[in-house]
């Protein structure tokens, strides 16, 4: 056999045993007449010792040839260490190499397998199967694991059937571009990869399967960011006979479980916010509430005193900053200088400092009194020592500038801790929003969640006012999953089909199977899916999902490893009736 035991296990109750060990060689401590070898394998590190005194000739050679990296196996006798090393479990023994055997050698790695290694990203990105192997990148694909094995145990104990869907489906034109496949059997004619399940899985509820869930590899053709990947797994789940409270109850359970899993924490009820909440207290649908800053609204009070930036915005709104009224002027200005960037583009600020003596003074003493500035503060609950910042505009743009201010401010001031958690959920969305572009309205979440059943009305007189019965779940500050109660009735889906633009033919043609499959007896069903990597990365104190990917994409979509996406050959464009356009 090839090992006996893990580099992980061994300790001084082993002591005296003779034992078989394999793995990668980590470092190399050559003192002449006496060589130690760390070997390393993803349960631990283990220290070898050859020793002229107690080592033959021959073995002390073959030991002079090993270089990092190198794939050995080798015999010997656990003995305990003179000078322990408490950092690691098998810190207090040894093996004496009895018999060594070069399995495989290594040419020297482009950068260093250690913890804190001299590899830039992308170097890593190339080589990742070397990534894998540094302690860091390898325990948050084991965090992933655990996680993932949590999900499956929790919802087949709440009688949850895992089913595998199609990834070669019909292409839709809503939410982001897919990625397109073509068909060598039907020429002119392709495949789309999934952005998700979610007609399979409203056809899973038709069929009967009641309780469905998946954890799937889901498609977006869209730029990316550190959150975001081209291809990315999905918690995907749908109940049948469901209310929204029965599915938020569900679903809640489980991320408790993984809370608990991730900071041995038990957790309470989520708090509930609606939509119209969110936007007006922090100026986005996945508020961060693991911190303050709520947003006020200050027209009544600004309003009319000749300060044209304000007199003419739509809305001017603040957030009080504890604690740093001694910010000074070119900390300040810098704060203005970074909301000014193109990527939030706004046009200025306004700070009101309510001093330690009591002083409440601002950039525009010139339109407004203390007895003005006191007021605003007052309607902040500002005390001595805070710092408030104010913005004007139309109120989307403010609001979403405001947000990012706010949440800017939260990672300066360490208020977003990674091992503190905050769930939300966020309910109440609009079911369709406007787009100026194309002038029509876009489903919030998906053509198929349903309006809340008070609101249909409003679907013919008012259709912007009404809500869906969706709900998003949040969790420091990033939505972690979504999901509604979907449409099951065929008149109401066609109704639905027409508010955003699809004409009869365009909607028969896109979505003719699911509303045939209504025709049979839908019951009323919902569900929610998670974005897995994300809630992984987030539930171990992260934002950036990439390194709890095995093989991740750069930032441009490409596999630096195997070198895709890549021409193919001209006799498989051939194949496949395709042209290249020169």
């Amino acid at each position: 056999m090839f090992r006996t035991h893990t580099n992980g296990e061994l300790s001084l109750q082993n002591l005296n045993e003779n034992v078989t060990l394999s793995g990668w060689v980590q470092t190399i401590r050559d003192k002449g007449f006496m060589i130690w070898i760390d070997l390393r394998d993803r349960y631990g590190i283990t220290q070898l010792v050859f020793d002229q005194d107690r080592s033959t000739a021959e073995l002390m050679a073959e030991a002079k040839k090993l270089g990092r990296e190198f794939v050995i196996q080798i015999q010997g006798k656990v003995i305990e260490r003179s000078s322990k090393n408490p950092k690691i479990p098998t810190g207090e023994i040894e093996i004496l190499v009895e018999n060594l055997t070069i399995l495989n050698e290594s040419q020297l790695p482009p950068f260093t397998i250690e913890d804190e290694t001299d590899g830039g990203e992308e170097l890593r990105m190339k080589y990742r199967y070397l990534d894998i192997r540094r302690n860091p990148v390898k325990e948050k694909l084991i965090f992933r694991h655990k996680m993932a094995q949590k999900v499956r145990n929790y919802l087949s104990d709440e009688g949850f059937i895992e089913v595998e869907t199609p990834v070669l489906i019909k292409s839709t034109p809503e939410g982001a571009r897919d990625f397109v496949v073509p068909s060598r059997m039907n020429p002119g004619q392709f495949y789309a990869l999934p952005q998700s399940p979610q007609t399979f899985k409203q056809l899973l509820m038709v069929g009967g399967m009641d309780k469905y869930f998946q954890i799937v590899k889901c498609f977006r053709d869209e730029d990316l960011r550190a959150d975001r990947q081209p291809e990315f797994t999905q918690i995907d789940c749908e109940m049948a006979f469901v209310e929204q409270e029965d599915i938020m109850n569900v679903f809640e359970g489980m991320t408790k479980a993984m809370l608990k899993e991730a900071s041995d924490k038990d957790f309470g009820a989520f708090p509930r916010m609606t939509f119209a909440e969110a936007m007006q207290k922090y100026g986005n649908d996945k508020p961060d509430i693991r911190f303050g800053m709520e947003f006020y609204e200050l027209n009544e009070l600004v309003k009319g005193k000749d300060f044209k930036i304000f007199d003419e915005a739509e809305l001017v709104v603040g957030i009080n900053v504890e604690g740093c009224a001694d910010y000074t002027r070119k900390q300040i200005d810098e704060l203005i200088d970074w909301v000014k960037r193109p990527q939030i583009g706004a046009t200025g600020m306004i700070w009101v400092k309510f001093q330690n003596d009591g002083v409440v003074t601002s950039s525009v003493n010139k339109f407004y009194n203390e007895e003005d500035l006191k007021k605003i503060a007052e309607k902040f609950g500002a005390k001595p020592g805070d710092l408030i910042f104010v913005m004007s505009g139309n109120t989307d743009k403010v609001r979403t500038q405001l947000s990012a201010l706010r949440m800017e401010l939260g990672n300066r001031l360490g208020l977003r801790k990674g091992n503190e958690f905050a769930p939300l959920w966020v309910v109440d969305f609009p079911l369709l929003e406007w787009d100026e572009e194309t002038a029509r309205y876009h489903a919030m979440h998906h053509p198929f969640t349903s309006p809340k059943p008070e609101d249909i009305g409003l679907m013919e007189t008012d259709p912007g006012k009404v809500r869906a019965n969706a709900y998003d779940l949040v969790l420091n500050g990033n939505e972690i999953g979504g999901g509604s109660i979907r449409i099951f009735d065929k008149e109401l889906q066609s109704k639905m089909f027409d508010l955003l633009g699809f004409s009869k033919e365009d909607a028969e043609a896109q979505f003719g199977f699911l509303m045939n499959a209504f025709k049979y007896g839908a019951p009323p069903h919902g569900g929610l899916a998670f974005g897995f990597d994300r809630l992984v990365a987030i539930l171990d104190g992260n934002e950036v999902i990439r390194d709890y990917i095995a093989f991740p994409k750069n930032n441009s979509g490409r596999d630096v490893m195997i070198d895709a996406p890549s021409p193919i050959a001209a006799e498989q464009l051939e194949e496949l009736e395709l042209k290249l356009k020169l």
